[in-house]
C-alpha cells in the first residue's frame, strides 16, 4: 500500500480571496493514523509513505514510534527519495510506489494533487480523499472506512477488477505532442501569466472543458455542472463557451470557490465525445488544469484538448463495503465468519 499526503493542500491563496477550509497538518496526520489502523485490520502488512519537508513525515515518524502493538498497524516505510518541496514530489512518489508494486495508493489532497498522482500511478487504483480546496475528484470520506475498503482491495479480498472504476481525463496537447492532463476540468483564460496558480475569477475565462461536472460541485466545474450536468460514468464530456454580458446568452450564478458566488456569462455549450479533439478560440493566454494555472500559450502553438476514457482507476468504497458485509470479510475468529469467507485476525 502507498499513501501520498500533500502537506500544502488546502492552504493556497483561496483562503484569502474566498473562504476555503484549512486542513492543518495535525488533521492530515490523524487521517493517516486512522488509515493505518483500518489497513492493519484488513491484513495489509506494509505501507509506503511520502516523505516531505512540510511536517507530515516528521509527525508520522513520532506517531508510528509510539503506537501500541495492539493496534496491529502495518509496517510503515518512508520512500527513499530527494524532496523538492513541490508538485514533483507527488509525481515521483506515485512513480516509486507503482514501481514497488503496491496494491493501491491513498491520495490526500484536492483536485490538483490527484491530477499529479493520476499522471504517474499507471494502473494502480487510487483511493481519492479530500483535503484540498476544490474537492471534486476526491471524495469526502471517513478515513477509517476508506482504509477498510482500500485494504480489502489491496489484499485481493475484493477483486480490484470489480471494485474499481476507470475515470475519464482531459489531455492537453501542444503542436501534436502530449503535455499534461486534468482529472476534472481545463479552463482557458485571456490572462498571460501563471501567478499564484489558483484561478477564481470567471470574468477572465473564455472556455471550460470538463470530463465530468456535478451540480453540487465547487470550483470552475460548477459552471458546467449547473448548466448541463455530466456524470463521472457518462461516455462524454462538455465544453462551455463563456463571454461578457453583451455577448452572453444568459448569466449563471456559480460557486467558483468556497464561499465565493460569481455571475458567469454563458454563450453556449456542446458535448465532447471520447477521442474528439477540441481547439481553443483564443490564440494567447493561460491554461488552468483542475483550477490551477499551469500553462501559458502563444500564437505559435497549436493547443488541443482531448477527452480520454482511459484515466486512473479509483476504488468504489460503497461497492467494496457492501461486498464486505455480504461475504463477512470483517468477521474474525468465528466459524460463521470462516464459512462466509471471513479472515481470522491474530
Amino acid at each position: 500500500m502507498g499513501i501520498l499526503a500533500n502537506p500544502a493542500s488546502g492552504r493556497d491563496i483561496r483562503r484569502l480571496v474566498a473562504r476555503g477550509t484549512v486542513f492543518p497538518l495535525a488533521e492530515k496526520c490523524s487521517i493517516i493514523a486512522r488509515l493505518l489502523s483500518a489497513l492493519g485490520a484488513t491484513g495489509v502488512e506494509r505501507v509506503l509513505l511520502l516523505p516531505d519537508r512540510g511536517g507530515i513525515a516528521e509527525r508520522m515518524r513520532r506517531i508510528v514510534a509510539t503506537q501500541s502493538p495492539q493496534e496491529h498497524w502495518p509496517e510503515v516505510e518512508f520512500l527513499d527519495m530527494t524532496i523538492e518541496d513541490g508538485p514533483l514530489d507527488t509525481v515521483r512518489g506515485a512513480e516509486m510506489m507503482s514501481a514497488a508494486g503496491v496494491g493501491a495508493i491513498v491520495v490526500l489532497g484536492g483536485d490538483g494533487t490527484h491530477r499529479l498522482a493520476a499522471s504517474a500511478c499507471s494502473r494502480i487504483p487510487l483511493m481519492a480523499l479530500s483535503t484540498g480546496t476544490n474537492n471534486v475528484f476526491p471524495e469526502l470520506r471517513e478515513p477509517t472506512v476508506a482504509g477498510l475498503a482500500t485494504g480489502l482491495v489491496a489484499t485481493d479480498q475484493v477483486s480490484p477488477a470489480e471494485a474499481t472504476v476507470r475515470n475519464k481525463v482531459l489531455r492537453l496537447e501542444a503542436n501534436g505532442a502530449p503535455q499534461d492532463l486534468a482529472v476534472v476540468d481545463i479552463a482557458v483564460s485571456d490572462h498571460c501569466w501563471v501567478g499564484s496558480k489558483a484561478l477564481w475569477r470567471p470574468d477572465t475565462l473564455d472556455q471550460i472543458f470538463v470530463a465530468f461536472a456535478e451540480p453540487d460541485a465547487i470550483g470552475l466545474s460548477s459552471i458546467a455542472g449547473l448548466l448541463r450536468p455530466v456524470s463521472r460514468r457518462a461516455a462524454y464530456g462538455l465544453r462551455v463557451d463563456l463571454g461578457p454580458p453583451e455577448r452572453a446568452a444568459f448569466t449563471l450564478l456559480c460557486p467558483v470557490a468556497p464561499g465565493l458566488m460569481s455571475p458567469v456569462g454563458i454563450e453556449g455549450s456542446r458535448e465532447i465525445q471520447v477521442g474528439e479533439v477540441q481547439n481553443l478560440r483564443l490564440t494567447r493566454g493561460v491554461i488552468a488544469l483542475d483550477g490551477e494555472r499551469e500553462w501559458t500559450f502563444t500564437p505559435d502553438q497549436q493547443i488541443a484538448i482531448r477527452l480520454d476514457d482511459q484515466g486512473p482507476f479509483t476504488i468504489d468504497v460503497d461497492y467494496v463495503m457492501a461486498r464486505a458485509a455480504q461475504e463477512g470479510l470483517l468477521i474474525v475468529d468465528s466459524p460463521v465468519g470462516e464459512a462466509l469467507g471471513g479472515k481470522s485476525w491474530n
